[in-house]
């Protein structure tokens, strides 16, 4: 085969293998850190300073910053998280991207296999969960490092090679068309993390001489740059068709690499000298790709400490480049916090899952009043309608939500149990809406027969609709914040709303035998004191969710809510 060939069927090869790795080791350290990840976003509800911190160590798990500013850009559309939070998140995202290229920078080339296997034993005889999901962390690992040999191996000859040797001259004198190469290469691939991977194994390849790197760290620095450029385009991407704060804050992402990459720009020999002063001594070819990975921390570390303070700034500029405000007014049926683009990150999809079936749970206790004023003939038919049609069409998107976070397979053991437990929240709730809708088919039918209950009856029924709205709002209650006394509450209850039934039953006949209620009503009665009946039997369900111990997810962040009105 054509050397050329081989070369490049490596690259690709190690490039795949590269990404491949680093995809599964995100996915199962996401599945290992577990709960630990919503301990660490609970910071954003803090400082600029505390939301870098959290900002680098979600992206160091997550071993991403593009995936991190995706769930940030997620997480402001969804008004979950305010401007100015979003953006010290994304600041300290860029730091923490950095540990991926100290990583990259550790020869460990003689250990990659036994790495391989330790990986594999673990997932492979382990029972344990937690201990598979540990073992596809080590194996991943593995797989990244290997990746990195591949692409190695095959650019060695690039070292003899004059065409190329004269280009990366080129480079290294012009910054520009560096910068240029940088950011084509992350366009290319969309991944900082794997362009600095060849970035480092490029410049570890020896010149002539066989001690200088064939391109050398002035001439690898414009391309690390170029590499910081081009990672803000995913964000970019991400923000098409979202809020207008989603794109300011992926605007501000780009200002900030693009800032501080022009500015580095112009003092390339400067701060080349600075990152070989803080780097291991010894031969170039030997210490490079430490020395690379130093330059990106210090970049990227020194740029996050000159824009933290300057925040206000930054938000003054993405605003004025991003004009107008977010519609405040959204429809029912549009969910407001679901964003698919989160899905890859287990607890934010679970926190926006959370929230939307709050949400539609408020609406599920607002259709339960109307059901209850169009008894009272204190509201016109039409409201109703449109509410439980808005209804229905969210409840059914959130269990398709749902259903797609299965599929991505990123729920460890413990939060594929919460999240079947929140799906069995939201079925007990598409339930009741049902009941309602079959309440007001009931009273539909009375009014079209031009019947109406007695005062009696109609009283008994209020006692039934405010015990019913009582059991939901304290069911709700109990998955909001975990609450197994006021889950009990719910069980005690329901006896309340049995014995209630029992009793306007055995009044309702009692009246029909005195001749005070018309026998033919009989049907629609004992129909809305059946529907009644169930929705308690659902709010029980509800409340022994809780019981289960399970509750909505919350990473503790302020919720920046947007107007928002019923269909």
């Amino acid at each position: 085969m054509n050397e050329t060939v081989t070369m490049i069927f490596g690259l690709i090869g190690g490039l795949a293998l590269f990404l491949f790795g680093m995809n599964n080791m995100s996915s199962s350290l996401q599945k290992v850190a577990g709960d630990r990840m919503k301990k660490v976003l609970g910071f954003l509800t803090r400082n600029p300073l505390l939301g870098a911190v959290a900002g680098a160590l979600v992206t160091a798990v997550l071993q991403s910053s593009s995936a991190t500013t995706v769930m940030v850009i997620g997480f402001v559309s969804a008004g979950l998280m305010s401007l100015p939070q979003a953006i010290s998140v994304i600041f300290g995202a860029n730091i923490g991207t950095t540990m991926t290229a100290q990583l990259m920078a550790f020869k460990i080339s003689n250990y990659i296999y036994p790495i391989i296997f330790v990986g594999f034993l673990l997932g492979f005889v382990s029972k344990k969960q937690k201990v598979k999901d540990l073992g596809a962390v080590i194996f991943s690992f593995g797989l990244l490092f290997e990746g990195i040999e591949i692409m190695g191996s095959v650019m060695k000859p690039l070292a003899g090679s004059p065409v190329f040797v004269d280009l990366m001259g080129k480079v290294s004198d012009i910054p520009a068309l560096g910068i240029l190469l940088g950011a084509v290469m992350t366009l290319v691939v969309q991944s900082s993390s794997a362009t600095i991977a060849v970035l480092q194994n490029f410049a570890a390849q020896a010149g002539p001489d066989g001690v200088t790197s064939i391109i050398g760290l002035a001439g690898a620095i414009p391309i690390l740059l170029g590499d910081n450029i081009g990672t803000t385009i995913t964000a970019l991407l991400a923000s098409i068709g979202q809020s207008r704060n989603a794109k300011r804050t992926a605007l501000a992402h780009s200002f900030f690499n693009i800032s501080g990459s022009v500015v580095f720009a112009f003092f390339i020999p400067v701060f080349a000298k600075f990152v070989t002063w803080i780097s291991p001594k010894g031969p170039e070819v030997e210490v490079i790709a430490r020395q690379i990975a130093n330059a990106h921390t210090t970049f990227n570390v020194v740029c996050t400490l000159v824009w933290l303070p300057l925040i206000p700034i930054m938000v003054k500029l993405v605003t004025f480049v991003v004009r107008g405000q977010d519609q405040s007014q959204r429809s029912l049926a549009q969910p407001r916090f679901l964003d698919e683009k989160v899905l890859g990150q287990s607890l934010p999809a679970m926190h926006l899952i959370s929230q939307e079936i709050d949400r539609c749970a408020e609406y599920t206790g607002s259709l339960l009043v109307c059901a209850r004023q169009e008894l009272e003939g204190r509201t016109a038919p039409e409201k109703f309608d449109q509410l439980f049609q808005g209804v229905k069409s969210l409840q059914e998107q959130i269990v398709g939500y749902i259903s797609r976070l299965f599929a991505r397979g990123v729920l460890n053991e413990e939060q594929s149990e919460i999240t079947a437990g929140l799906l069995f929240v939201t079925n007990n709730i598409d339930r009741i809406t049902d009941r309602c809708g079959e309440i007001t088919g009931c009273v539909r039918q009375l009014r079209t027969g031009g019947h109406s209950f007695s005062p009696n009856a109609s009283r008994e029924l209020d006692q039934c609709f405010t015990i019913s709205q009582d059991l939901f709002n304290t069911a709700m209650d109990a998955i909001r914040r975990g609450d197994k006394h006021a889950a009990q509450e719910v069980l005690l209850e329901k006896n309340q709303m049995r014995e209630q039934q029992r009793k306007c039953n055995r009044s309702h006949l009692d009246r029909v035998t005195r001749k005070e209620c018309d026998a033919a009503l009989t049907p629609d009665y004992t129909g809305i004191l059946y529907g009644l009946d169930r929705i308690a039997d659902n709010c029980v369900s509800i409340a022994e969710e809780a019981l289960d111990q399970i509750s909505f997810v919350a990473l503790e962040m302020p919720t920046v809510l947007a107007g928002e009105v019923e269909p």
